[in-house]
């Protein structure tokens, strides 16, 4: 390229530079708007976690090219510049914006120097600038969509002006020029597909510029070889020769990209472009008005709009519409500047002859004319067509500027254009601002676009104005009453304003408005894939009731009938089957659409959560796997796989569910849950100081999480901090009073550390005012009153702790020693003296028997509950029963001591654990 820029001044590019700054400059400080979204912002080609080769496999928006749901929009090189900036800078459009800048720069650079081959220098520099400022760019430049336009345009104008040089001395074939140009062509189309028609400006040049031929040789040369008074010059053989093998490079490149789409077209609805499915001579009359309306955008680019799809441009259904006038019109012009540029010889011819390829050429594929597109009119692919017509201006504007009388006037005309079109393309810039800002100043345009009406209101749904945008989505009803979309926006805005009764009368609204199905008519043929999703939506809201959780069922089963490859409708089928207690049925759902898309990270977590429900933690741990190796950050499945590795029990998975919840965090760093269960893992590890700072992480960031609190608090208890643990349970009971085992934790270290026997009472009767029949908080509350020697009272209490839990043989054991103790006390009263030797024998016996009681209460910690992990996937249970720690011995070795210690902190641990899978259910 620069090679062939080498003849264009440092000072002219300069100006260039400069003129598009100054145009331009504030497209900086736009956003994603509109396609963008598709293409930026929801595309996972542009992640790097994605392979390469998907670029090539799936369409501009990131949809496989074989899904029927695809545009057939296939432009991987320019998703690889997506991919480019999202690799530099993510999601900042500042970035996307000033690459799309540099490239119109390079675009407005390129095409002066293809200017100069038809034009002088002068005028060379004017079509430039006009090219430059023109406001129809703005959708091309600003909008980062427009790339495709942009990136195909360079290799465009590369291979055309590489085709100038395939012409050696004495007209010789230079042929490295010619496969740079095949090169460029194909480069060019898998940036835009548009960029094949290159050839054909090729072909013209070589036929007339190049050869020097007109319309009148090349007839007359015909019917000579025709009569057999002559034969093909040897120059003619050379021409004929070049255009083969142009031809022949064109076939190929076209049979390539057929083969791409898997010879289907893209399902475009009458919405997209309702001339489309008209009937003749509607159809016929409405394209070619669009052939003038497109024309008067070049000519006055005036009143400009994102959109010119439904209502847009009405229908122009009989012949004596005022509007053929416009058309017949445009095309006398038009064919008067055929028959001038290909009749008489001359430069004028041929500039307007040039002018006229890059005008009508690259704008065929999107004219409608040979196929049917998904719009009516768009700006952006007037890109190209914008350079003819800017060549043409600028070689009228020298031929009047030539002549001394309209020299001056010509000039001020020349300037006033340049400074108003500048202007108006930095006034456009700030329309693409926000979606917002974007279609409201469509709108202003053109009210009769329901699709518009829908726009705006998406763009303040996205700002949760809801309200708001139900006004909207309601205007698009009334502007066009049969648009499905606009029924189901309506029905989603009304369910985000919780009228679930509104909501389910616009969705069956929508629905009543879906095409009927026709026996031996393919059903997806006359539907867009996106309206199905009223099928959906339905079901979604309906089967919020549960009554109704069938009637949802037969909705999704409805969708799938008319769409068997509906991958969203057997997803969300499968999610109500969970819901219906249907896991089996919900697996078969989710294998059927991962038959359509095994691709599909979603899916395989989806089917992992199933396996969890059919008690197969392996199953489902092998599709968490698989789910990740398709996203490795796929937060759901990063943090549920890792729950079941932790919660198997298998030490040796314990360090790879470490990596997943630490990658977890690194993605969520506000979600407490993934230190919570970090702390979790560091307790089974033994390392507790690791546990107690993950623990107080999670509490920091979620000052009111149960299971952190509690488990902290255990892991307090378990350590010998007892009084560290205090002030943490008084923060969980705080939140949460009536937290069972936090009491009886509590009542455990008053009783034990502080001796606060009356503050543990509080703690054992706050239990028993929440659960009468709690065994533990009872016996608990019977050792209080031993405590407080009320042998009576405490000889009550264990009697009726005993026919709550008759089985239980330390209370009955208990209940023994309470009575035995009451019997000896009452044959010490029988003695009015006793002796010393009996009274301190008696006294040491109750001491005994209380040190018995008050530590056997240490014994009853079973119980059972869940992970508080909020979450809600995990259904893995654990049942245990703390180890009894007896120490009425009154003698113990170091070694029993320590064993009896490893018990009791195992207990604890098992109780934590059971903790956390209870409060989760």
């Amino acid at each position: 390229l620069l090679e062939k820029m080498a003849d264009v001044s440092l000072k002219e590019a300069a100006l260039i530079v400069g003129v598009v700054a100054a145009c331009y400059w504030n497209s900086l400080f736009c956003g994603f708007v509109f396609d963008d979204v598709s293409a930026i912002l929801d595309n996972k080609d542009l992640h790097p976690s994605t392979p390469l080769k998907n670029l090539f496999q799936n369409d501009f928006w990131g949809t496989p090219m074989s899904e029927e749901r695809s545009h057939k929009s296939y432009r991987p090189l320019t998703v690889l510049t997506f991919r480019l900036n999202y690799l530099f800078s993510e999601l900042n459009a500042v970035s996307y914006h000033f690459l799309n800048l540099v490239f119109h720069v390079v675009v407005c650079v390129v095409f002066l120097k293809v200017c100069k081959l038809f034009l002088d220098n002068r005028s060379s520099v004017v079509a430039s600038l006009l090219f430059a400022v023109h406001p129809i760019h703005t959708e091309a430049v600003t909008g980062v969509v427009g790339r495709a336009e942009l990136l195909s345009s360079i290799f465009f104008l590369a291979a055309f002006l590489s085709y100038t040089k395939s012409k050696g001395p004495d007209n010789t074939i230079v042929w490295t020029p010619i496969a740079v140009t095949v090169f460029l062509v194909a480069v060019a189309t898998l940036c835009k597909e548009q960029g094949i028609t290159v050839v054909g400006i090729c072909c013209v040049y070589e036929v007339f510029i190049a050869q020097g031929y007109t319309l009148p040789v090349l007839l007359d040369t015909a019917v000579q070889i025709l009569r057999g008074k002559g034969s093909i010059p040897f120059s003619m053989l050379q021409t004929l020769l070049k255009l083969i093998v142009l031809m022949f490079s064109t076939l190929l490149l076209v049979v390539v990209r057929v083969q791409v789409i898997q010879s289907q077209l893209p399902v475009f609805t009458r919405f997209d472009n309702p001339a489309a499915v008209s009937p003749s001579p509607a159809r016929q009359l409405t394209f070619n008005y669009l052939l003038p309306v497109n024309a008067w955008l070049l000519l006055n680019p005036s009143e400009l709009c994102c959109d010119w799809t439904m209502g847009t441009i009405p229908l122009v259904e009989s012949l004596l519409d005022v509007r053929n006038v416009a058309t017949l019109t445009f095309f006398c012009f038009l064919g008067s500047l055929i028959v001038f540029s290909l009749r008489y010889p001359g430069d004028s011819s041929k500039t307007v002859l040039m002018a006229l390829c890059l005008i009508v050429l690259p704008f065929i594929p999107a004219s409608n004319l040979f196929f049917p597109v998904g719009f009516v009119v768009a700006e952006r692919v007037l890109y190209v067509p914008s350079m003819g017509f800017c060549i043409l201006v600028a070689h009228g504007w020298k031929k009047l500027s030539n002549k001394s009388v309209l020299r001056k006037i010509s000039w001020v005309c020349l300037a006033a254009v340049l400074f108003t079109h500048a202007l108006k393309t930095l006034h456009r810039n700030w329309d693409w601002e926000s979606e917002y800002t974007l279609f409201m100043s469509a709108l202003k345009v053109n009210k009769n676009n329901a699709k518009l009406w829908n726009n705006v209101g998406h763009a303040l749904e996205n700002e949760k104005n809801f309200e708001r945008a139900l006004q909207f989505f309601i205007q698009a009803t009334q502007v066009q009453p049969d648009d499905i979309g606009a029924h189901m926006n309506v029905g989603r805005t009304y369910k985000n304003l919780n009228k679930t009764k509104e909501a389910e009368e616009s969705y069956m609204i929508a629905k009543s408005l879906m095409p009927q199905i026709i026996p031996g008519k393919k059903y997806a043929a006359r539907v867009a894939p996106n309206h199905l999703n009223v099928y959906i939506n339905l079901a979604n809201l309906i089967r919020a009731n549960e009554s109704r959780l069938e009637e949802a069922d037969q909705l999704y089963r409805q969708a799938i009938s008319m769409r068997p490859d509906f991958k969203q409708a057997y997803i969300s089928r499968g999610e109500l089957l969970l819901k219906m207690n249907k896991p089996l049925k919900a697996k078969e759902a989710y294998l059927r659409a991962l038959e359509l898309d095994r691709t599909n990270a979603d899916l395989w977590y989806n089917l992992a959560i199933v396996y969890i429900e059919l008690k197969d933690p392996t199953e489902a741990l092998k599709n968490f796997n698989q789910a990740l190796e398709l996203n490795p950050v796929h937060k759901l499945a990063l943090f549920n796989s890792a729950l079941l590795m932790q919660e198997s029990g298998d030490a040796r998975l314990r360090p790879e569910a470490k990596q997943r919840l630490l990658h977890y965090v690194k993605e969520e760093p506000q979600d407490a849950n993934g230190y919570f269960n970090l702390g979790m893992l560091a307790m089974d590890d033994k390392k507790d100081t690791e546990a107690e700072a993950w623990m107080k992480k999670a509490i920091r960031l979620q000052p009111n999480f149960r299971s952190a609190l509690f488990n902290l608090a255990l892991l307090y208890s378990q350590t010998a901090k007892e009084l560290m643990a205090l002030p943490v349970l008084e923060d969980l009971l705080r939140y949460y009073p009536d937290h069972t085992k936090g009491l009886i934790l509590k009542g455990d270290i008053l009783m034990n550390q502080k001796k606060d026997i009356a503050g543990a009472k509080m703690c054992f009767e706050k239990i028993l005012e929440l659960d009468p029949n709690n065994v533990q908080g009872k016996h608990n509350l019977c050792v209080v009153y031993f405590e407080e020697r009320d042998l009576i009272k405490a000889e009550k209490c264990l009697v009726e702790t005993l026919a709550l839990a008759p089985h239980e043989e330390y209370i009955q054991r208990h209940l023994n020693i309470v009575r035995s103790k009451i019997a000896s006390l009452g044959a010490t009263e029988q003695s009015s003296h006793p002796a010393d030797g009996t009274a301190t024998a008696a006294a040491e016996e109750k001491k005994n028997s209380f040190q018995n009681l008050k530590e056997v209460k240490n014994e009853q910690k079973t119980t059972q509950t869940t992970v508080d992990n909020n979450k809600g996937h995990s259904k893995n249970k654990k049942r245990t029963e703390k180890n009894n720690i007896d120490k009425e011995t009154p003698q113990k070795s170091t070694k029993e001591i320590k064993d009896i210690e490893k018990k009791r902190v195992a207990a604890l641990k098992r109780l934590e654990e059971i903790e956390r899978i209870l409060n989760g259910e």
